[in-house]
């Protein structure tokens, strides 16, 4: 089987996976559903006493919050991908094995994510929106070529929360538990993503520092992309170097855990 057939193989089985899911796709739907209309109410308050906030009006602030809740999982802001499966892994010894396959550890384990990320984009992120869409004003585009740049956005999106969550499973190799940052890691990025509130609201130099955070890929990048107030080029960009600098991190931690690796077992 080429390299190129076997990740795709490896994609289309982490789709599978958590197709199995039925009863846990469906509670999660609900949830995204339920927690989105308690958001939308929230921003209706707030949009009512701050028209304009964030240089949103209301439907797009609506918009964002149910994109939002189509992405929760899609990009894993809050964790609920790989990175357990893979400290776990670490903790045990198991992910010697790994590293001797004549597999890269790091496409691997990107491949069977984005195969995740696909299934909870069409189960989990597809009805949640319809029924924002029913249920709200929404400010959605009629162009499908502004569709189609916002899904390329989300793809690099969930590349960039790979790459950040692929260095905290990795920091496991020194911690042996990497249970703590990885509940760090996710509570920064409910914050810095935009889950919560749109970054465009944080003020001044706070502001600025968060929209230049690798988070900001997660939500706020891809949500101004379908909303038509960024330039696809200029969040593709920020993106693209976001994913190229953290991937290249990561391969050098994988580099330096291997030769731990290697070293321990000599």
């Amino acid at each position: 089987m080429g390299t190129g057939r076997l990740y795709a193989a490896v994609a289309a089985g982490g789709f599978r996976r958590y197709a199995t899911y039925r009863t846990a796709t469906a509670a999660g739907v609900f949830t995204n559903t339920v927690f989105g209309l308690i958001l939308a109410y929230t921003y209706l308050a707030l949009w009512h006493e701050r028209p304009h906030l964030g240089g949103y009006d209301e439907a797009q602030a609506l918009t964002y919050v149910w994109v939002g809740q189509a992405l929760l999982m899609t990009v894993s802001v809050m964790g609920g991908g790989f990175e357990d499966e893979l400290i776990e892994r670490i903790r045990t010894g198991d992910v010697a094995i790994d590293l001797y396959r004549p597999a890269d550890l790091q496409l691997w384990w990107l491949a069977g994510d984005l195969g995740r990320a696909s299934f909870h984009l069409l189960a989990r992120g597809v009805l949640p929106m319809a029924a924002g869409a029913l249920l709200f004003p929404l400010a959605l585009p009629s162009r499908p070529l502004v569709w189609v740049a916002f899904l390329v956005a989300v793809l690099l999106g969930a590349v960039v929360s790979f790459a950040i969550r692929f260095l905290v499973a990795l920091s496991a190799f020194w911690l042996m538990d990497g249970a703590g940052v990885a509940q760090i890691s996710w509570i920064t990025a409910l914050f810095c993503s935009g889950m919560m509130l749109p970054l465009n609201v944080f003020p001044g130099a706070l502001g600025e520092i968060v929209r230049a955070l690798p988070w900001a890929s997660l939500i706020q990048a891809p949500t101004d992309v379908l909303l038509g107030t960024a330039d696809p080029a200029a969040v593709y960009v920020r993106q693209l170097a976001w994913a190229v600098v953290l991937l290249t991190a990561g391969r050098m931690l994988q580099s330096a855990a291997t030769r731990r690796v290697v070293v321990q077992g000599g």
